[in-house]
């Protein structure tokens, strides 16, 4: 939230309405391609949805 709002300056309206595609590239197209983390392992994934499970599972 921080970035959306303070560093890019968009309105919580913008910010909120967004799709995780379009933040993307919002912040490909400020940043550079290298804004983007490195990706998860198929481990680390599991292992994140193991420590973090869904609610009803």
């Amino acid at each position: 939230m921080a970035l959306g709002l303070g560093v890019l300056g968009l309105a919580p309206r913008d910010f909120w309405a967004m799709t995780p595609r379009e933040l993307d590239a919002v912040l490909r197209g400020r940043f550079g391609e290298g804004a983007r983390g490195p990706s998860l392992s198929r481990h680390e994934l599991a292992s994140l949805m193991q420590q973090f499970p869904d609610r009803g599972e």
